[in-house]
């Protein structure tokens, strides 16, 4: 099947996944071809056929939704899976019986997966290796016989992109194809769309980059200032490039809108449900209660724990994503975190790109 084929024969495009960002999505693409919505929820697909409405989205109506899952695959060979990574691979597992190696993937999650030994868990593991843990890239090939797989990656706020802002996004792949048939699809006067090759590199970077989404928000909440957020993510995108490398990223791909993009716009923005995170835990609220209010999954909480044992694995120096995770899971206060972080002995300003 040509690239021509792909991006303007007359299936719909498939989306999985009805939250904030699959539901923008699925309007951008909806723009230029028909559109399939898979929705967990029945109530959620009768909402969007009677309301058109879907989480204060106007949804467009090109926008066809449905809880069948095997109908994304039978009826679309395009498919964007934007679903949160706890769920990811049980989603792959389930729609891997309808797919086909003519099926094209690009995900939207910013997310890892983790495949432990049996009987463990990630409390008892005490370091996590590369080989436990995967991209969702990794978790499509490894789940399905689709191999033209791609990402979906950079400075992405839902509710600026439902606004029409200008913005920018990078499709990651191996594959030129896919970089092109993401290109066809998606990019418009307002919307900008770059290709990049390297794929786990451009993963890594969005997924590492809630880590220190967190901290700013924490940093936000105590009231600090612009010269500290200064410094926490300029300090945030040197950890970034260690930990991406130890975990196969490439250097450059850190420096581009997947990377230092992303990290600056979630940095800086309440609209980052990442930074929402850090900031109600410097007001004082509890993890639990935090998680309870909000049906959205913040990525980086489970991307801290699992961040900080491969940095131990490693031998990664990692203050920020370390304090963060003594916050999360063991009680540090954010007010000690940060004092502690102020007085981490760091003498040399970027040394990664001469190494």
């Amino acid at each position: 099947m040509t690239l021509k084929s792909l991006s303007e024969n007359d299936k719909p495009i498939g989306v999985i996944g009805a939250g904030n960002f699959g539901s923008v999505i699925a309007n951008l693409l909806a723009r230029q071809r028909n559109v399939l919505l898979y929705a967990r929820n029945a109530t959620v697909v009768e909402n969007i056929l009677s309301k058109r409405e879907n989480r204060g989205y106007k949804m467009h109506e090109r926008i066809t939704p449905t809880n069948n899952l095997s109908a994304i695959a039978e009826q679309c060979d395009i498919i964007f899976p934007i679903v949160p990574s706890a769920h990811f691979r049980s989603m792959m597992k389930e729609l891997s019986p309808y797919l086909h190696p003519y099926h094209l993937l690009i995900h939207g999650t910013k997310g890892f997966d983790v495949m432990l030994p049996d009987g463990q868990t990630i409390d008892t593991m005490a370091n996590l290796n590369r080989s436990m843990v995967k991209t969702m890239s990794e978790v499509i090939i490894e789940e399905s016989v689709v191999a033209r797989v791609g990402c979906l990656a950079g400075p992405n706020l839902a509710r600026e992109l439902a606004e029409g802002h200008p913005a920018a996004t990078v499709i990651a792949s191996h594959f030129n194809e896919v970089i092109n048939v993401g290109k066809r699809l998606l990019r418009s006067d307002h919307f900008q769309v770059y290709g990049n090759n390297d794929l786990v590199g451009v993963e890594l970077a969005g997924v590492l980059k809630n880590v220190i989404a967190i901290a700013a928000g924490a940093l936000s909440g105590m009231g600090y200032g612009e010269n500290a957020k200064g410094l926490l993510i300029s300090r945030g995108m040197v950890e970034m490039v260690y930990l991406g490398r130890a975990l196969g990223g490439n250097t450059k791909a850190f420096l581009g809108i997947a990377g230092i993009g992303d990290l600056a716009t979630t940095c800086n923005s309440s609209l980052s449900r990442n930074f929402n995170v850090g900031f109600r835990l410097a007001q004082g609220e509890t993890l639990e209660n935090i998680l309870a209010s909000t049906d959205e999954i913040a990525e980086g909480i489970n991307t801290v724990q699992i961040a900080k044992k491969c940095a131990d694995y490693y031998k990664v120096r990692a203050p920020i994503t370390s304090t963060l995770y003594h916050v999360l899971f063991e009680e540090m206060t954010v007010k000690r975190a940060l004092e502690h972080l102020m007085r981490y002995p760091l003498n040399v300003d970027i040394d990664f790109l001469t190494e």
